[in-house]
């Protein structure tokens, strides 16, 4: 009798830009207190927020661009590259924006895109926003994202549907683990190889996951869902990287109790 396979990485991804497209990675480098690298280090302004980069701090997702409310950003096809900072967007297979996120004319270009094509739903001119090392997560600490694969299959027998996994926009995502089981490991650590990350909330699902990232398409109605049958809408966790090392898509993911 063959043993259960140990639980492990399935996917990982980063999201330079808050709200548009997962890029996915074979592997990532962790670095203690710290995100993937460049996760969500740029947003879309939304109306003048007060977002100082000289001095970044944590605002609520509300100030940007966000799929919750603009499920139209999931049609768009974005791709970012670390050595260059360009952001090329295409829309049906087509680029119709691209731009050097640091410098002035890269981020003008990218804001005319979007003050052309989203002006029903701007509070003001969109704004390009950076602050170096600041991650625009939708919470302040500077945390890793890690969805149970489990849990997403017991989703779906309760809204009777697939459930894409990028819906839930994670950046680890683990097979092997029953479903909900993330939801007990709140102060344990995951080790992977020679990184840990410490379980510090679980995360609290919001209109967001409702958008099929493929169709653009609000179709679905998950945290519903999950009051009705659950009596709470979380799903998946928040960890702190506490020690550094890289990780890799197929690692296995063991449990250490604090």
């Amino acid at each position: 009798m063959s043993l259960a396979q140990p639980p492990r990485i399935a996917g990982l991804y980063r999201y330079p830009v808050k709200g548009l497209s997962p890029e996915p990675l074979p592997s990532v480098a962790l670095e203690p207190g710290q995100t993937f690298p460049a996760d969500r280090r740029y947003a879309i302004e939304n109306g003048p927020s007060g977002f100082d980069p000289a001095a970044p701090a944590w605002l609520s997702k509300a100030h940007y661009l966000m799929l919750m409310r603009n499920e139209r950003l999931a049609g768009l096809q974005t791709h970012y590259e670390d050595r260059t900072h360009l952001l090329t967007i295409r829309e049906g297979g087509r680029v119709v924006a691209r731009g050097d996120l640091e410098t002035t004319e890269g981020r003008a270009a990218i804001e005319a895109f979007f003050a052309s094509n989203f002006s029903p739903e701007l509070k003001g001119e969109p704004k390009v926003l950076s602050g170096g090392n600041h991650s625009f997560s939708d919470v302040a600490k500077k945390v890793v994202s890690v969805i149970n694969l489990g849990s997403l299959r017991a989703i779906e027998n309760l809204v009777d549907a697939p459930v894409h996994p990028l819906r839930f926009r994670a950046n680890l995502y683990v097979e092997g683990w029953p479903a909900w089981h993330e939801l007990g490991l709140l102060d344990q650590t995951l080790a992977i190889g020679e990184a840990r990350l410490k379980v510090v909330k679980r995360i609290v699902r919001c209109a967001a996951v409702n958008v099929n990232p493929d169709t653009a398409a609000r179709d679905l109605e998950i945290p519903p869902a999950l009051m009705r049958r659950l009596g709470h809408a979380d799903c998946g966790v928040y960890a702190e990287v506490i020690a550094g090392g890289a990780i890799a898509t197929g690692d296995d993911v063991a449990t250490e109790r604090s």
